[in-house]
């Protein structure tokens, strides 16, 4: 009965999840091309959708916080791990970027872009990695 309760549990923080991460997507997309096809470069209307994206973006920091705690140990451990290997590339591979644009290396400038795919993609990977190594 208990293990029933705690698969029930999961899915229920997984599918709040997703909620939540839809939400911040849509709202992401507003107020990234809200002010071009929008509200024509408003700067009112501009702030109101960050200030949404940003307090949607709370609640689905608070959504990922109920998740991971609905996960058994071991689950917890391979995310644990993953996000250590997704923060250290980020920073790592973020700053050497960063520098790379100051000292002109790259013809382009950096953009946060990248470095949110290259965090994305390291995450999940060493999830792939983490659930391989002990599943």
């Amino acid at each position: 009965m208990k293990n029933k309760n705690v698969s029930k549990q999961l899915k229920k923080a997984t599918i709040n999840l997703a909620l939540w991460s839809l939400l911040w997507l849509m709202s992401l997309a507003l107020a990234t091309f809200g002010p071009k096809f929008i509200w024509q470069q408003d700067t009112t209307w501009s702030i109101i959708a960050i200030a949404i994206n940003m307090t949607i973006g709370s609640g689905l920091i608070l959504a990922h916080i109920k998740h991971l705690a609905a996960l058994d140990e071991l689950q917890k451990k391979i995310q644990l791990d993953a996000m250590a290997v997704a923060l250290g590339v980020g920073i790592v591979g973020g700053l050497s970027y960063s520098v790379m644009d100051i000292a002109n290396v790259i013809s382009g400038d950096a953009e946060i872009a990248f470095l949110v795919m290259l965090i994305g993609i390291t995450y999940i990977i060493a999830i792939v990695i983490g659930k391989k190594r002990y599943i």
